[in-house]
C-alpha cells in the first residue's frame, strides 16, 4: 500500500536507492564549510543540504538537536527545510528520538506526525520507558499514513545494560522489535521500523519485523556495506535504510561532492535492493 509511510519509503527506495541521508549541521561541519556557528550559518548549510538532496535521496534525516540549539530561529530554519523536503516529494524523517508518557507523548506525536510546521513522514522514538507509552504516537502515526522508528538496539558503548537485558527470556532489544513487529500486522508494508546500529556485532531478530530498518551508523563512524550485508538476514535487506550523515556532509559545501558521495553509498548498498 503506497499510501502508508512504509509504502512510500519502500517505493522511494526503489526509485532513489536504499540511503538516508541525514543534515546534522555540528559546529565543526558548520566550521569546515566556513558557515558561522549561528542560525545564519545554519540556514545556508541546511539550504545546501536541500538542494543537494531533495528529489535524489529516498529519505532524509534531519537531526533535530542541531537546530534546537539556536532556539526559535533553528526551529524556523528546520520548519523551512522540512517543508521544502516534503512539498517536492521528499521524505522526512525527524530524528527527534521523542519518549514520554500520556498527554507529553500526545504532545510529541502532534509535533512531529502532525500536520503541524514541524510535521515530517516519520519520527524517531524511544520506547525504554515502556512500548505501551509510545501508543499515541504509533496512533497518530497510523491514522496520517506516518511512520515511526522505535529505538531497539543502538550502538553507544551504554546501550548494552538496558537494551541487552533480560526481559521474561529475550533481550529487551528483542522485545522491542517483537512490539513492532506486532503493531505491523495486518499492514503491508510495514511503517513501525526500528532502529538497529550498523556497527553492531550483534543484533536481535528482525525476520518478522514486517518494516523498515534504519541502520545509523554507516560512512564515519564505521559502518559498511560489507558489515550490512554480513549483519542482516537476506530476506530484510529490501527493508533496510542504512543511515549516513558525516560522511556525506564532509564533502560539502559543493552540491555536486555532496550529490557524489551520496551516489557512492548509494553504489555501495545497491544490493539491498
Amino acid at each position: 500500500m503506497t499510501n502508508t509511510f512504509g509504502g512510500r519509503l519502500a517505493a522511494a527506495q526503489r526509485a532513489r536507492g536504499p540511503i538516508c541521508v541525514g543534515i546534522d549541521p555540528h559546529p565543526a561541519l558548520l566550521a569546515a564549510w566556513d558557515l558561522a556557528d549561528d542560525a545564519n550559518g545554519l540556514e545556508s548549510f541546511a539550504e545546501i543540504c536541500v538542494e543537494a538532496f531533495d528529489g535524489v535521496a529516498a529519505i532524509v534525516k534531519p537531526q533535530v538537536a542541531f537546530f534546537e540549539v539556536y532556539g526559535a530561529a533553528g526551529i524556523a530554519v528546520l520548519e523551512r527545510t522540512i517543508e521544502v523536503l516534503r512539498a517536492s516529494g521528499t521524505l522526512v524523517l525527524a530524528d527527534a528520538k521523542r519518549g514520554d508518557i500520556g498527554s507529553t507523548m500526545d504532545a510529541y506525536a502532534r509535533t512531529w506526525l502532525g500536520d503541524g510546521p514541524l510535521g515530517a513522514d516519520a519520527v524517531t522514538v524511544s520506547p525504554y520507558l515502556g512500548y505501551g507509552a509510545l501508543r499515541p504516537a504509533l496512533d497518530l502515526a497510523g491514522a496520517n499514513g506516518r511512520g515511526v522508528f522505535v529505538l531497539a538496539a543502538t550502538s553507544n558503548p551504554d546501550a548494552a545494560e538496558v537494551q541487552r537485558a533480560d526481559a521474561g527470556g529475550r533481550s529487551l532489544a528483542q522485545a522491542m522489535v517483537d512490539a513492532a513487529a506486532a503493531s505491523n500486522r495486518g499492514t503491508e508494508p510495514g511503517s513501525v521500523g526500528v532502529v538497529v546500529g550498523a556497527t553492531l556485532a550483534e543484533i536481535p531478530d528482525l525476520t518478522e519485523l514486517n518494516g523498515p530498518i534504519l541502520l545509523p551508523g554507516v560512512g564515519a563512524q564505521g559502518g559498511t556495506a560489507d558489515a550490512v550485508r554480513a549483519l542482516l538476514p537476506e530476506r530484510v535487506w529490501s527493508t533496510a535504510v542504512p543511515s549516513v550523515s558525516r560522511d556525506v556532509l564532509r564533502a560539502g559545501p559543493s552540491v555536486t561532492a555532496l550529490r557524489e558521495r551520496l551516489a557512492r553509498f548509494q553504489d555501495e548498498f545497491a544490493y539491498l535492493m
